[in-house]
């Protein structure tokens, strides 16, 4: 089986924002390295499974690794000197 193609950047856990409501789960805010500076920070559910299969969370300052895959299917290859945009105005 072929492995999905992906990117896997650091990031810090730069702070947990407590839930509002009891319905509402905690988040963890994450400022990922390498991403523009206006869209940097996610905010997940803070809510991890470790090897044994035991709930747990993150920590304020832990450093993390954030991955993006895709299927196969979702990729083009990188051509130099074209980007999407202007290979689908070319369309």
């Amino acid at each position: 089986m072929t492995e999905k193609p992906n990117v896997t950047l650091p990031g810090k856990v730069e702070k947990i924002i407590r839930s509002p409501h009891p319905s509402e789960p905690e988040k963890a805010q994450i400022t990922v390295e390498g991403a523009d500076p206006l869209f940097q920070e996610l905010r997940i559910e803070n809510s991890l499974t470790d090897e044994k299969g035991d709930e747990v969370r993150l920590k304020k300052g832990a450093e993390v690794e954030v991955t993006v895959e895709a299927d196969p299917n979702a990729t083009v290859p990188k051509s130099s000197g074209q980007n999407e945009s202007a290979q689908a105005m070319s369309r």
